[in-house]
């Protein structure tokens, strides 16, 4: 009862400090409140771990302080001394792979054996349906050249844990999520250097050969020396399987912060309408990759997971392509705002289908 009854002051504390930030909102003091926007999400985060229900948004809340904190005081996210910051983005992403790698197994790509129609459904869904609708909604945006180029670039992009993890809270089909975005996450270093060459060509210039060894050195590597450890400890080191996802998700969290730090004043300028269409990207994503799944016959907890996969992208992996292009402040936008709002949505979205019980033998 005594921690039930920290988790409501902290949500009561945090309606409060809402109601003060719209006041200054409203008196047009909002460039002063940033210390009451970081209060607002932190006690926002603290309240929702409290509740089982809300539990799933506090990464997210947590994400959104840090956003309000580089935003506020990028000074403090963009240099130690001599050394950048955003020189730890790759790095991290590195090891976010490897935590991947560590929690996988070579017998987690039988599904592809067991299940073919439904990965061939899902990977195909994932490498039409967002390419083309972020290059739609770039084509469209009038924004820079690089900027536009982010949004094509989060497109091109596989999936990443985060979907592996609704797809859990939805009642989905787990593993078929997973080796659709090993899957994925495999053909990146081949597919999405090819499929920014011709999407995104005509807005900045793509050397096919340089992105393709980017991404191996990202993904590919990583991932297998992962899986070689995951093969080698046998059942030492478990502890690790519940330290790497705690590191991984603070790695994306200081990634989204230091993007969001070096490209603060772009994101001043457009971050309104950049947010706006990555949401419809995001949430087109969800509709027509579950309703592609169901006019190829899967059932619905397969299109449950393919809907999932095709709407939440590997915000870290496309950030980590921006900053090896050296144009993390402006191509790597899209995929900072990308990160929190699809984790609020996919929430959403499998929390209610988390409600509903899915028939595995329905299909139309």
């Amino acid at each position: 009862m005594k921690k039930l009854n920290i988790y409501s002051i902290c949500l009561g504390m945090a309606a409060i400090f809402l109601l003060a930030i719209l006041g200054m909102i409203f008196t047009y003091n909002i460039e002063h409140a940033g210390l009451l926007i970081m209060a607002f999400f932190a006690l926002l985060a603290f309240g929702f771990s409290g509740y089982k229900s809300l539990n799933s948004y506090v990464f997210t809340a947590s994400i959104f302080a840090g956003v309000a904190l580089a935003l506020y005081y990028p000074q403090y996210f963009l240099q130690i001394g001599d050394f950048k910051l955003t020189a730890l983005i790759i790095p991290l992403i590195q090891l976010i792979m490897f935590g991947m790698g560590t929690s996988m197994k070579l017998g987690d790509f039988a599904e592809v054996i067991k299940s073919p129609k439904g990965v061939m459904v899902g990977v195909t869904a994932q490498l039409g349906i967002m390419p083309i609708m972020g290059f739609v909604l770039a084509k469209y945006s009038n924004f820079p050249p690089e900027i536009a180029a982010g949004i094509v670039l989060i497109g091109c992009s596989p999936s990443g844990v985060a979907s592996n993890v609704m797809a859990y809270l939805a009642k989905a089909n787990l593993a078929l999520s997973i080796t659709i975005t090993s899957v994925s996450t495999l053909l990146a270093p081949f597919i999405t250097p090819l499929l920014m060459k011709f999407l995104a060509g005509e807005f900045i210039e793509i050397d096919v050969l340089d992105m393709m060894w980017s991404i191996v050195k990202m993904i590919i590597l990583p991932l297998g020396v992962g899986l070689l450890f995951n093969r080698l400890r046998g059942d030492k080191a478990k502890w690790m399987d519940k330290a790497l996802p705690v590191i991984s998700m603070l790695g994306i969290g200081l990634i989204i912060v230091v993007i969001t730090a070096a490209g603060r004043d772009s994101l001043l300028d457009i971050g309104g309408i950049l947010m706006l269409l990555v949401l419809i990207h995001n949430l087109f994503g969800y509709m027509l990759g579950y309703w592609y799944a169901r006019l190829l016959k899967l059932n619905e907890q397969d299109s449950r997971t393919i809907a999932l996969e095709v709407g939440m992208q590997n915000g870290g992996l496309a950030s980590g392509i921006a900053n090896s292009l050296g144009k993390i402040a402006t191509m790597g936008l899209a995929p900072a705002v990308f990160g929190p709002l699809m984790n609020i949505t996919g929430s959403i979205l499998a929390s209610y289908w988390h409600k509903k019980e899915p028939k595995h033998s329905e299909v139309y």
